[in-house]
């Protein structure tokens, strides 16, 4: 299956030991982990800005993720889908890799539960999502 991990999924993955590493692991171990351009560029910029991650490490992590996932150009959206219209990429990028869900904690994109078909979950409501549809 196919599914986009949001950038606060992927960080929250990198900095912390948990629930959304856990998720990073088995998805990338059991899925196809969708991503973008825009996306690693905005996870590059919340790791060294707001983490102070050095450049180096940074560097490193986003090339393997460009080797582990499957990057995809997202074709932006006609009618801003999202009420913070900078989370629209998240969504082009998810319907550009013909995704069946989002995983992210970010509420603008969670309100939105379903779009085109597209499933938006939390961590932990991905893990039961997963469960009771047998998705594997």
């Amino acid at each position: 299956m196919k599914l986009l991990l949001d950038t606060n999924v992927l960080v929250a993955a990198l900095i912390a030991r948990g629930t959304c590493s856990d998720l990073l692991e088995h998805c990338v171990r059991d899925h196809v982990v969708v991503s973008s351009r825009p996306l690693l560029d905005e996870l590059r910029d919340v790791l060294t800005r707001k983490f102070r991650q050095r450049a180096a490490d940074v560097r490193a992590t986003v090339r393997l993720f460009e080797e582990t996932f499957t990057l995809v150009t997202p074709v932006p959206l006609e009618v801003p889908a999202c009420r913070d219209t900078d989370d629209d990429v998240v969504l082009a990028t998810a319907r550009a890799g013909a995704c069946a869900a989002i995983i992210t904690g970010d509420q603008d994109l969670l309100i939105l539960d379903t779009l085109e078909g597209i499933r938006v979950l939390t961590p932990s409501g991905f893990w039961k999502w997963e469960s009771e549809h047998d998705v594997r």
